[in-house]
C-alpha cells in the first residue's frame, strides 16, 4: 500500500503503525507546550524514518553541516480517517526541494519572481560595494543595499498570507502590527508550524497533534540537539499561530 493518500491530498502520509488503540486527542496539543500526544509521537518517528531514507537524495551532508528543525502535524481528513503532514523550517539548501514536504506559504514565482530578482540586484550591490574603493561611493551603496533590502523584506512579507480557521485571510506585516515586536522578524512564517497548519486549514485537514524536533549537528548555543522535541519558537510563531488558530492566549497556557 502506498504510503500516501490520495492525490487531493497528496502531502498526506498514511500512518505505517497501527493506530487504532490510542486515545485521539479532542483538541490541538498547544504548541508553545512540552506535552506532545502519543499519535503525535508515533508520527514524528515515522516521519524521522522517512527523512533518513531521503537524505542521500538531497546532498546534504547533517553530520557537518547545519542541522534543522522538522515539524509534523497529524490531522483528520474528511472520511474521519488520520494521516500527518511534515515539513522543515526554512529550507534544507537553496538548492534541494523534497515534494512530499509541505512547501512554503510564499510561492517563489509571485510577481514573475520578484524576490530571486530582488536577491540577484542585492548580489550585485554588494559585488559593487567590494569593487568600490572611494569611501562616498561605498557609503551611497551601502545605503542603497540597506533601503533595497528593506523594501523587498516589506513587500515578501506582504506575500506571506495566512487563512485563519474563520477564513480570514492577513498577511504578516498585519498579524504582526499589533504583537509585542510590531514587526515581523527575518523569516517570520517560514517555521514549520504555521506551514503545516495553514496547510490543513486550506485543505480541510483538521489538525490532531502537533511536534517539532531537531534533526543533525547541535548549534553552537548547544539549544538544540538530534531528535529531541522542541516547542515552536516564540518570536516568530506566536503572533502567527495565535490569528490562524483564533486563540490570542496559546503562549500563557503553554504547559
Amino acid at each position: 500500500m502506498s504510503h500516501f493518500c490520495d492525490v487531493k491530498h497528496q502531502l498526506v502520509f498514511n500512518f505505517k503503525s497501527y493506530i487504532s488503540n490510542l486515545e485521539i486527542p479532542k483538541d490541538l496539543n498547544n504548541p508553545f507546550g512540552t506535552f506532545i500526544p502519543e499519535i503525535g509521537q508515533i508520527a514524528a518517528k515515522e516521519f524521522q524514518d522517512f527523512i533518513e531514507s531521503e537524505i542521500p537524495k538531497w546532498n546534504y551532508d547533517f553530520s557537518c553541516q547545519k542541522g534543522k528543525m522538522f515539524g509534523v502535524l497529524v490531522i483528520q481528513k474528511a472520511d474521519k480517517s488520520f494521516g500527518y503532514l511534515g515539513t522543515v523550517s526554512g529550507k534544507i539548501a537553496i538548492d534541494v526541494v523534497c515534494e512530499e514536504f509541505v512547501p512554503s506559504v510564499f510561492d517563489d514565482a509571485t510577481d514573475d519572481f520578484f524576490i530571486n530578482k530582488g536577491m540577484t540586484e542585492l548580489t550585485e550591490l554588494s559585488n559593487e560595494i567590494k569593487k568600490a574603493s572611494d569611501l562616498k561611493e561605498i557609503s551611497v551603496l551601502k545605503e542603497r543595499r540597506k533601503q533595497k533590502s528593506y523594501l523587498l523584506q516589506q513587500r515578501l512579507f506582504e506575500n506571506y498570507q495566512f487563512t485563519n480557521i474563520h477564513g480570514a485571510t492577513k498577511n504578516v506585516l498585519e498579524i504582526f502590527e499589533n504583537s509585542v515586536q510590531g514587526s515581523p522578524p527575518a523569516a517570520a512564517g517560514e517555521c514549520a508550524a504555521p506551514k503545516l497548519l495553514q496547510y490543513a486549514i486550506e485543505h480541510n485537514l483538521k489538525p490532531i497533534a502537533i511536534t517539532e524536533f531537531w534533526w543533525g549537528n547541535t548549534p553552537k548555543s548547544k539549544e538544540r540537539e538530534h531528535l529531541k522535541f522542541y516547542p515552536a519558537c516564540k518570536n516568530k510563531c506566536r503572533p502567527i499561530l495565535e490569528y490562524v488558530l483564533d486563540d490570542t492566549g496559546l503562549f500563557e497556557k503553554a504547559q
